[in-house]
């Protein structure tokens, strides 16, 4: 995925449109899900390839995509092009993040069958949490393989959703690959090397260069809640067959945050929900970083996740939306911007993750937190001094912004 988002989406895009880049994407995706159903390594390292090469150009249209037909919308309403971006964004990643529910409901299920709760010695619970150095190889809590029944079950649901999604997107999906600005209908296409370069062109902005650790934080901080969170704290204290429910309380509250983020930016502004963001996930932060995980103590478990979801939703909508409004001549190039930072994000978070302890995980996520918020700051404050610029700061009256909604 990092590779792939260097130079692939903006010359799929280009040539196949938003629709096919998004369908071939997610063929790649329902790959791996076969991949699965002989698990070795012939078969799932050629697999998660294919889903890093998809996983670039499905989330650079899928951006792409959304900022078009914001736009479209509110030329036709008559609204401010980067609140109804916004709003679409939250409406997204509502449906997109409830698949943390739906999945790992799924999952919990079909792995449900097979009860392997054991109990947990205090020697085990004192190495749980921040204090945890990854120090053993194999929590004694930890359940045997599933059977090969119910993996073949789990695998032919997951795929046959797969397909599903798929064939949904090819028949019913509306192509948007021929919406362009008014007076640019008849521009020649870029050269293909000139398209290809583009992602890394597009970084001479100075307000990309700023940016781009919004993205590497959303990618150490689901990688945290991934990898570690239900390593250490849940697997630890709880046992494994709860990481599924921790996640769906995650999934639920990213989702239902999103759409609410989604509509509350159009009244708010970004900041305030940036801030909000930004001082959920530090207040859970340092609470990690003390909380000394026990099985008494059950309902903590789940509210770690939930905040951190509603942290995780301001980011997945309100970053969307900022690359959208604020690169929108270059959409293409933006989102494989962000995903290349992203993806940099969680190759970086999971390249150490066997390395460092978990005390040590929290404050690098801490620095790049803050490091990301101030650079964002620094955008902010930059834009909303500019008379035009896309983050002008207060609400434009419709009227008065009739002129500019065309270019948002």
């Amino acid at each position: 995925m990092l590779l792939s988002s260097m130079f692939l989406p903006p010359v799929l895009i280009g040539k196949l449109g938003c629709k096919w880049t998004l369908v071939l994407a997610m063929c790649c995706y329902v790959a791996f899900s076969l991949g699965n159903f002989y698990a070795s390594w012939y078969t799932l390292i050629p697999a998660s390839v294919l889903v890093g090469l998809g996983a670039a150009a499905l989330w650079s249209a899928q951006g792409t995509y959304l900022t078009i037909v914001g736009n479209m919308q509110a030329r036709k309403t008559g609204q401010v092009g980067k609140d109804v971006v916004s709003q679409y964004f939250g409406i997204f990643f509502l449906i997109f993040q409830s698949s943390g529910v739906w999945g790992n409901l799924i999952s919990s299920l079909v792995f449900g069958q097979m009860p392997t709760q054991g109990t947990i010695p205090e020697e085990q619970l004192q190495a749980c949490g921040a204090s945890d150095c990854l120090m053993a190889t194999v929590f004694t809590n930890s359940t045997k393989r599933p059977s090969q029944d119910l993996i073949y079950t789990l695998l032919g649901i997951y795929t046959g959703c797969g397909f599903l999604a798929v064939l949904l997107m090819a028949v019913f999906l509306e192509p948007v690959r021929d919406a362009q600005p008014e007076g640019e209908g008849g521009k020649q296409a870029p050269p293909f090397w000139s398209t290809l370069l583009s992602t890394f062109k597009l970084l001479r902005d100075k307000r990309l260069r700023l940016l781009i650790l919004l993205p590497m934080l959303s990618g150490f901080e689901q990688a945290f809640l991934s990898g570690d969170y239900t390593r250490s704290y849940t697997t630890c204290a709880l046992g494994i067959q709860f990481v599924g429910y921790v996640m769906i309380c995650f999934g639920a509250a990213d989702a239902l945050c999103s759409v609410l983020f989604g509509r509350l930016a159009r009244h708010t502004g970004r900041t305030v929900l940036f801030a909000l963001g930004a001082v959920t996930q530090l207040a859970c932060i340092i609470a990690l970083l003390l909380w000394k995980p026990h099985p008494s103590q059950l309902p903590v478990f789940f509210v770690f996740p939930s905040l951190w979801g509603m942290a995780d939703a301001v980011w997945q909508t309100q970053n969307n939306a900022l690359f959208g409004v604020l690169f929108e001549k270059n959409k293409e190039a933006a989102f494989a911007n962000y995903r290349l930072w992203e993806a940099l994000g969680f190759v970086i978070a999971f390249g150490y993750s066997t390395f460092l302890c978990v005390s040590v995980k929290l404050y690098v996520l801490l620095g790049v937190l803050s490091a990301a918020m101030a650079a964002y700051g620094a955008v902010e404050y930059t834009e909303s001094r500019k008379a035009d610029g896309p983050l002008a700061a207060g609400r434009t009256k419709p009227a008065e912004d009739g002129a500019t909604q065309t270019k948002l």
